[in-house]
């Protein structure tokens, strides 16, 4: 997806509040990750395979340790944690999807 510099600026300043969890050979965290490269995003990946404290997090903020998740952080500082690839790209298109 190609933005003008100044509309990447604001979307990669809103990729700043969301991080993906996800184990890098899950099928579906890599529909995920297409999707965040289909949409040209910076969302910051995370391994909650490898990775104890993402694994904790994950556990500790979502309930599961499911992945994908997508952790969204809202402007009020609560924190939103997303399931499922199809809903997670979904979310995205919806969200970042519509470039001038």
């Amino acid at each position: 997806m190609q933005r003008s510099p100044e509309e990447q600026q604001v979307v990669d300043a809103a990729c700043e509040r969301l991080a993906l969890y996800q184990f890098k050979t899950c099928p579906f965290c890599v529909k995920v990750r297409k999707q965040i490269t289909r949409l040209n995003l910076t969302i910051e990946k995370r391994d909650a395979q490898h990775n104890e404290a993402h694994r904790a997090e994950l556990e500790q903020g979502g309930g599961n340790v499911k992945v994908p998740c997508l952790r969204i952080q809202n402007e009020d500082g609560s924190e939103q944690w997303m399931y499922e690839s199809n809903d997670i790209n979904a979310w995205l298109a919806e969200r970042f999807g519509n470039a001038s």
